[in-house]
């Protein structure tokens, strides 16, 4: 199949940037080729801004940065109307928003207010200034990373704006091999700056395509309503998954049997990306004793597949 061959060649090139961490690369490939935007949580210095970059570079989409800081304001990400003399007349100045990807870093730093200000942008892909509706690029994806709330400076990013996000990954420490790798190695960064784009709009739209054509079959659709059933229950989660997150599930399960070389999707598809797509959607009961990824993925073990 020409698609999982373009796809593996995208894998393979992050993977020389990215070391050790091929299972989050793969995530990341697929909430890109769902059409999704992607959340990175996880402690400074373990590689989320990079890996964003990387993710940009190789995609071959044109990106903008913005360093989301505490007295960042909602008009310095989507733009301001700017009084020209020599014109007479208003002239809108676009923000950083508008890009083909997003790389929103630390955005857990910036006031709710500006969290708020994505909303718009990452569900319809427009945004509203001053009275008047723009539309984004096509395509468009928000890259966000963000640092565990316990940290200083941060702030929850809201409900609503969470449940924006495909999927949320962390990248956690390297192993003892890949840290070694790192350390004797030349600085990430830079080398995710040199990475030569893979892939035209065209091809990336073609690849989003075929994965809306990846079949899933009535009885796997089956065991996703099982799954979905089950966060709905009371015995794992106070709350239970919306049907946007039911779709966005089979929508991930999709691009994930794509990068495997499959035209429909099988049980292990959707095991392997429930966590990353519906955790950060759910807030476990009380007396789990889990977080939320530990939770969703004891739920997957109790449930029997038909």
């Amino acid at each position: 199949m020409q698609a999982h061959i373009k796809i593996q060649s995208i894998l393979d090139q992050l993977n020389t940037v990215i070391v050790g961490k091929t299972d989050s690369v793969r995530d990341c490939v697929a909430c890109l080729l769902a059409g999704g935007h992607l959340l990175i949580e996880d402690v400074p210095g373990v590689g989320k801004t990079t890996l964003a970059h990387a993710l940009a570079h190789t995609f071959g989409l044109r990106f903008s940065r913005v360093q989301f800081t505490a007295d960042l304001m909602p008009s310095d990400l989507v733009g301001v109307s700017v009084y020209e003399r020599g014109k007479e007349s208003f002239v809108f100045h676009p923000g950083p928003v508008f890009a083909q990807v997003l790389l929103a870093d630390e955005i857990n730093r910036a006031s709710p207010k500006t969290q708020s200000a994505l909303l718009e942008a990452m569900e319809e892909k427009q945004v509203s200034v001053e009275g008047e509706t723009r539309a984004l690029p096509e395509p468009f994806f928000v890259i966000a990373t963000q640092n565990p709330h316990d940290q200083l400076g941060t702030y929850a990013l809201p409900e609503s704006q969470l449940d924006r996000f495909l999927m949320r990954i962390s990248l956690g420490y390297p192993d003892r091999a890949a840290e070694r790798q790192l350390l004797a190695g030349e600085d990430r960064r830079e080398m995710a700056l040199t990475l030569q784009p893979l892939l035209t709009a065209a091809e990336l739209a073609a690849l989003q395509h075929s994965v809306t054509e990846v079949h899933a079959s009535a009885a796997l659709l089956d065991y996703v309503q099982d799954l979905i059933a089950a966060t709905r229950s009371g015995r794992w989660f106070l709350q239970g998954l919306s049907p946007r997150a039911g779709i966005a599930l089979v929508r991930a399960a999709k691009a994930q049997a794509l990068i495997s070389g499959r035209d429909y999707v099988a049980p292990d598809d959707v095991q392997a990306i429930i966590a990353q797509t519906v955790a950060h959607r759910l807030v476990p009961v009380g007396d789990a004793g889990r977080g939320a990824v530990e939770q969703v993925r004891a739920m997957v073990a109790s449930i029997q597949l038909t």
